[in-house]
């Protein structure tokens, strides 16, 4: 708003708007059975949905079948690296914007749990710290060190207050009951020795302090300071939970891995309906008041926000796919799951739960409250089918299996049943881009010694030079060959993904690391050659001039599709139009090796189709462009290919998801 008299209409608008929003507000606690919105107890069900893995024309109707499918809050970490690039350099625009994350979940009549961190882990970049944090002097990360401390207190305050600001919080009438303050840190405490518990302390009392309102949680960390939360993580809280640190406070899964993330050389891992569903039961039956998927909706991994070998598509076997579309049978066996068991929140909440044995490998765990209020699961841990008695009635259960009674009677739900029909999910190709008259190649030129910007007499580390402003950094070096005919053999050791080999400008292979860790070390026929004098230049020509985008496009000459005698290090180009309809879009990459592709200028990701899995198939075949990245006509596609893939083979192919018949 510029001006102070401007639109004193509006000032009286939004000043009766924060009236109305106080009015609203309610108290969030907690006791030890589960939180307390408003003076009630509640059973929750969450699902996490991270922004920046989707798109805000995609949040309404995320969120809207979750909730459909009886989620009741949106769980979302915060991403410093995302907000804060540099230091001081703030972003809260596009899929960024947390504000209207919260503002739809509100508007959808949802809950919202902001998990700040602001390490997160979540195979995200740096596990979402900014990279410009390690330039700091004296930096040591998520321990008691005063700078670290420093920042990490001055980044979440700043968030705190920006959901404060626009009335967020359920203390002042917005969605978020629940926060979160660091991530799994009891894992790794051991490795900082004494400075670990202390920065566990610190880190709940400064948390608290924020004075948002509403209860703070820390999971996977046993030791959570009061009034901190302690909160599980994994596929079988169930059962590995050993539960809240005080009897008065409430039982939490803050992650319950609907899969497995996916990583580039490996098949995907899944998880059955039934499987989640047993152990969601069986949490609940034992107290647990507040269940969160993670994923619900697993998204994108737009960019080069991926964390090292994770797939671009992250927990595409969610409740909801990829691309927003119900995976069945997961998403309705899931809403009849949490429907059956909302059928006993008053006996869940308010009665007393009580184990009765049925049998060697089964026993039921009844809640008996006030007179006429009774709810019974009826819980069969055998690998077979058997019959029990349950108050004299005879029930079936199916091998490893749930079954829930909300009157003690009748068995509304198992956990090993479901009716839901399984969805297929199907790529209908709606365009091939296998005309070369429609592509243009640009050859990445080699950077040689001479042309290097940054020299030094030792082999540095690839991430102090490159500060994550680009994947690539050239490390180039002169060499004498002792005889003509003498071999050279090269051998690397690096934490890197892959190495590009040039010698005199000629593509020499690739080198795989496919994970195998080692010390930074380069030696030529056994000899060593880290210490030496070598010439460094960060990124690639193309990404220098933005040559992905329209206007960046234009600062080099692109050439015919084939010009090119070698093929490594190239980037291509061509134009399309967005197929009709509202069915989401993906690239077909399967003719592809390993690089990254831009629409209209975004990156749509990371793609590695050469790194084949054991069974000889991609990890990843399709990449998402998201509708609002297109428009009608003549989209710009460029792609960044490392190896000698064949763009020919490209297609734009849309997406459909149906129920097998």
């Amino acid at each position: 708003m510029e001006g102070k008299d401007c639109c004193p209409l509006l000032w009286r608008l939004l000043l009766a708007m924060a009236v109305v929003e106080v009015a609203s507000a309610w108290n969030v606690t907690y006791d030890g059975r589960s939180l307390i919105v408003d003076g009630e107890r509640k059973i929750l069900f969450s699902g996490s949905i991270h922004y920046p893995r989707s798109t805000p024309q995609m949040w309404p109707s995320l969120i809207a079948k979750a909730k459909q499918g009886g989620i009741d809050v949106i769980q979302t970490y915060v991403f410093w690296n995302q907000h804060e690039p540099q230091q001081g350099q703030y972003d809260f625009g596009g899929n960024k914007d947390i504000v209207r994350l919260m503002k739809e979940v509100q508007a959808q009549g949802l809950y919202a749990c902001l998990r700040i961190g602001p390490y997160i882990e979540s195979e995200w970049t740096y596990g979402g710290l900014p990279y410009w944090l390690h330039d700091i002097p004296g930096m040591v990360y998520r321990s008691d060190n005063e700078p670290f401390k420093f920042q990490m207190q001055k980044f979440t305050t700043m968030i705190v207050n920006m959901m404060k600001a626009n009335n967020l919080y359920a203390s002042q009438g917005g969605p978020i009951i629940l926060s979160q303050i660091e991530n799994e840190y009891q894992t790794v405490e051991a490795a900082f020795y004494e400075r670990g518990p202390p920065y566990v302390r610190w880190a709940a009392q400064m948390a608290v302090g924020l004075q948002t309102g509403v209860p703070w949680v820390m999971c996977k960390q046993d030791d959570a300071p009061d009034p901190v939360i302690n909160a599980c993580n994994g596929m079988r809280c169930g059962e590995t939970f050993a539960g809240p640190n005080s009897p008065n406070k409430p039982s939490i899964w803050t992650e319950n891995w609907t899969s497995h993330y996916p990583v580039f050389g490996e098949d995907q891992h899944t998880r059955s309906a039934e499987d989640i569903a047993f152990h969601v039961a069986l949490f609940v039956a034992k107290k647990g008041s507040y269940v969160n998927y993670y994923m619900y909706h697993g998204g994108t991994n737009f960019g080069r926000t991926a964390s090292a070998f994770v797939t671009t598509s992250y927990y595409d076997q969610a409740p909801l796919d990829e691309y927003g579309l119900m995976r069945q049978p997961q998403w309705g066996h899931l809403a009849g799951l949490h429907s059956a068991i909302k059928l006993c929140s008053n006996a869940l909440l308010y009665g007393t739960p009580v184990n009765i044995s049925l049998g060697r490998l089964q026993h039921a765990i009844v809640f008996r409250g006030s007179p006429g209020i009774c709810a019974a699961f009826l819980i069969n841990n055998d690998t077979r089918s058997t019959s029990i008695l349950f108050q004299n009635v005879p029930y079936a259960l199916p091998p490893e299996s749930i079954s829930i009674l909300p009157d003690c009677k009748t068995a509304v739900f198992n956990t090993a049943e479901t009716s839901t029909k399984v969805s297929i999910r199907t790529m209908t190709i709606n365009q091939k881009l296998d005309s070369s008259e429609k592509w243009q190649e640009y050859k990445e030129a080699i950077v040689l010694f001479d042309m290097t910007s940054f020299r030094a007499n030792t082999l540095l580390d690839h991430m102090n030079i490159t500060k994550d402003a680009s994947d690539y950094l050239w490390y180039t070096f002169r060499v004498q060959q002792k005889s003509p005919n003498s071999k050279a053999e090269l051998d690397v050791f690096s934490h890197g993904h892959a190495l590009h080999v040039f010698v005199n400008g000629v593509y020499r292979g690739p080198h795989l690391e496919q994970r195998i860790a080692g010390p930074h070390r380069l030696k030529i026929n056994k000899v060593d050659f880290t210490n030496y004098a070598w010439g460094y230049q960060v990124g690639l020509s193309g990404e220098n001039k933005g040559i992905y985008t329209d206007v960046g496009s234009l600062k080099v000459q692109w050439n015919k599709y084939g010009s090119s005698i070698s093929h490594q290090l190239i980037w291509y180009k061509t134009t399309f139009d967005a197929p009709v309809g509202n069915d989401p879009v993906a690239l077909n990459l399967s003719s592809m090796g390993k690089g990254e592709v831009y629409i209209n200028g975004q990156s749509i990701g990371r793609y590695w189709v050469s790194f084949r899995t054991a069974s000889g198939v991609p990890s990843q075949t399709w990449y998402h462009i998201p509708q609002s990245y297109l428009k009608p006509k003549g989209n710009l596609l460029v792609i960044l290919e490392e190896e000698s893939g064949n763009p020919l083979g490209i297609t734009i192919d849309t997406i459909q998801a149906t129920e097998q018949q």
